[in-house]
C-alpha cells in the first residue's frame, strides 16, 4: 500500500531533475550564443562596421545582460559614434559590476578625450594597480598623457619611458615623450628624438609630421623639406603622399 505513495514522491523528483537539467543546458546554450554575438560584434568594430557591431553587441547584452566585456565594447562603439556621454555611462556601469583594469584603462582614455585629466590619471592608476594587466604599457601612456594635461611634464616623461621599456617595439611612448619636450619648450630635444625615430621608421607619418612641423617652426625649413620629400617618395600610402605634396606646396608659396 505504501508503493503508490513512494511513486508519487519519486516521479515529481525525476521531473524536477529533468527540468533542472534542461534549464542548465538552456543556460549554457544562451551563454554560448551571447559569446558568439559578442565576438562577432568585436570583429565588426575592428573592421569599422559600426552598425553591425551595435547589432551584435546589443543582442549579446540582451541574451546575457550586464557582462563587463560586452558593456566595454558597447561603450567603445558609442564613443566611435561621438556619443561620449553614453560611453561614459557604460564604463561606469561595467565598473560597478566588476572592477577590471582594462575597463579602468579604457575609461581613462575616454576621460583624456574629454580633457578631464585628474579623473583620467586616477583611472589609469587603478588600471596599473593590477600587476596582472597585460597592457600595462597602454595604461602608462594614458597616465603619462593625463600628467601631461596637468602640466606635470617630468612625471609624464617618466611614465612614457617606462612604457617604452615594457614595449620596446612600440614607437608611441617615444612620440609622446617628444611631444612633452615640445610642450616644455625644449624643441631641440624633441627634434633629436624624432630624427632618431625617423631613421628607424621613415614612412611613419605621425613621426614625420611632428618632426617637420617643429623644424619649420624653428626656421629650419630646408631640413623640414628634405624630410618631407623623402617621406613622400617612400610612403606607399596615396593619402600620405597627397598630404606631403600639399604641405610642400604651402611652404613653396611662403
Amino acid at each position: 500500500m505504501l508503493r503508490p505513495l513512494f511513486l508519487l514522491v519519486v516521479i515529481p523528483a525525476l521531473l524536477l531533475a529533468g527540468c533542472a537539467s534542461k534549464t542548465g543546458a538552456d543556460q549554457q546554450l544562451l551563454e554560448k550564443q551571447a559569446d558568439i554575438h559578442y565576438r562577432l560584434g568585436v570583429d565588426a568594430l575592428q573592421k569599422g562596421a559600426l552598425p553591425k557591431a551595435f547589432e551584435e553587441l546589443m543582442l549579446s547584452d540582451k541574451l546575457r545582460p550586464n557582462q563587463p566585456n560586452v558593456l566595454d565594447a558597447l561603450a567603445y562603439a558609442w564613443r566611435l559614434r561621438g556619443e561620449t556621454g553614453k560611453a561614459e555611462a557604460l564604463y561606469k556601469k561595467s565598473l560597478r559590476i566588476q572592477s577590471r583594469p582594462e575597463t579602468h584603462n579604457n575609461y581613462a582614455n575616454l576621460l583624456l578625450e574629454l580633457k578631464r585629466y585628474e579623473a583620467a590619471a586616477k583611472q589609469a592608476q587603478l588600471a596599473l594597480a593590477d600587476p596582472r594587466y597585460r597592457n600595462q604599457h597602454l595604461a602608462l601612456m594614458n597616465y603619462g598623457d593625463a600628467l601631461l594635461g596637468l602640466q606635470q611634464y617630468d612625471e609624464a616623461i617618466k611614465q612614457y619611458r617606462l612604457a617604452a621599456t615594457l614595449r620596446p617595439d612600440d614607437v608611441q611612448p617615444l612620440i609622446r615623450e617628444a611631444h612633452a619636450y615640445a610642450l616644455m619648450q625644449h624643441p631641440d630635444y624633441a627634434i633629436a628624438l624624432l630624427e632618431s625615430l625617423n631613421r628607424q621608421n621613415p614612412t611613419h607619418r605621425e613621426i614625420v609630421e611632428m618632426l617637420v612641423t617643429l623644424l619649420h617652426q624653428q626656421g629650419e625649413t630646408k631640413a623640414a623639406v628634405s624630410y618631407l620629400t623623402a617621406f613622400r617618395d617612400r610612403t606607399p600610402d596615396a593619402l600620405d603622399r597627397a598630404w606631403a605634396n600639399d604641405l610642400l606646396g604651402q611652404w613653396n608659396h611662403e
